[in-house]
């Protein structure tokens, strides 16, 4: 899934940024401590999808050995879990002080899959920010909603300054904030800012304060989305919040999943039961055989003929990884 987020449009760009995580800066040019930069809260209301790609070739690796990057990714990707709360507003800050360098507007809010989508050749950012901190220092921020950017070029910021909102602009399948940091013009891990040869990944001191370190605690993949609903449908239904609930006149009760960052060998799961704790139908997928930055599954049954028995039914949502439980969900629903 290619969901590079590059530099802002010609005569704002950026300087051309090299990919390869950047030497350690020289003294006398401190790093900025970074903030979180989303009003959202990992592994509740987003996740983090993609790391910078730490793999100078071909290959991918991000900042822990792991699969979670793409080639050439530039940057850390934030993602919402559907436009449901994209449309709610999530603002995005800045990660540190510094004056407002440059920024775009006016690129629309569309999925680059959607059909008729324009190009975003020269605008693969959207609408975006950059923000200066000084010593060579900045940070970009890309695929914010059109016409909700509220900061000015020069105006000074501080951490967690709000400057816009999350959006789906530029070169992005779903709604995302896309982070990068760069130095001199030279891509930075903010996870690990020192290089380190190929299939090495040594601990380091990221560039985040105490508080966004924890709250960004690594995960290979994450669960998204996980409920119930009356009916089959899409995964744009999910991403569109078209679900409908199941009732006691339902004719199907089905539950679902979707996981994102998953592994080579994952297996998913999902066990459905009736009220008497009795499974109703199971299913567990064969192992992936490639990395995965998305995957939906869901199971049903049918209603039977003397209608759904009143209590509580339950699922329960599994990521099995090399023989245990690396994800899970457990959900209920009461009729």
């Amino acid at each position: 899934m290619r969901l590079a987020a590059l530099a802002l449009a010609a005569g704002l760009a950026a300087p051309a940024a090299s990919t390869a995580p950047a030497s350690q800066p020289p003294a006398g040019a401190p790093a900025p401590a970074l903030a979180f930069p989303l009003a959202c809260q990992p592994g509740r209301t987003c996740e983090i999808q993609h790391y910078v790609d730490r793999d100078p070739g071909p290959g991918t690796q991000d900042y822990r050995c792991g699969l979670q990057t793409y080639n050439a990714h530039s940057g850390i990707d934030i993602r919402l879990p559907s436009m449901v709360a994209l449309r709610r507003g999530v603002a995005v800050l800045a990660a540190a002080p510094g004056k407002v360098a440059r920024l775009r507007d006016g690129v629309a809010d569309i999925s680059i899959r959607a059909e008729g989508a324009p190009s975003v050749a020269n605008a693969e950012c959207g609408n975006g920010v950059v923000v200066d901190h000084g010593g060579g220092w900045e940070t970009q921020y890309c695929h914010m909603a059109r016409g909700s950017i509220v900061v000015k070029v020069g105006q000074p910021v501080v951490a967690g300054t709000a400057l816009g909102r999350v959006g789906l602009s530029g070169n992005t399948e779903f709604p995302h904030l896309h982070l990068s940091v760069r130095h001199n013009g030279q891509v930075v891990d903010p996870f690990a800012p020192a290089p380190t040869p190929p299939g090495s990944c040594r601990p380091q001191t990221s560039l985040w304060t105490p508080q966004a370190q924890a709250q960004m605690a690594y995960h290979a993949g994450a669960i998204l989305n996980a409920g119930f609903t009356e009916a089959q449908f899409q995964q744009e239904d999910l991403e569109e919040g078209r679900i409908r609930p199941f009732t006691a006149a339902s004719p199907w009760l089905i539950a679902y999943g979707r996981a994102i960052a998953l592994l080579p060998g994952d297996e998913i799961e999902l066990v459905l039961r009736g009220p008497d704790g009795k499974v109703l139908t199971q299913s567990r997928r064969p192992p992936l055989a490639r990395w995965r930055a998305q995957e939906f599954t869901y199971i049903g049954k049918r209603r039977p003929p003397t209608g759904w028995s009143s209590g509580r039914y339950t699922a329960e949502y599994r990521v099995w990884r090399k023989g245990a439980v690396a994800l899970s969900r457990h959900l209920e629903i009461a009729l």
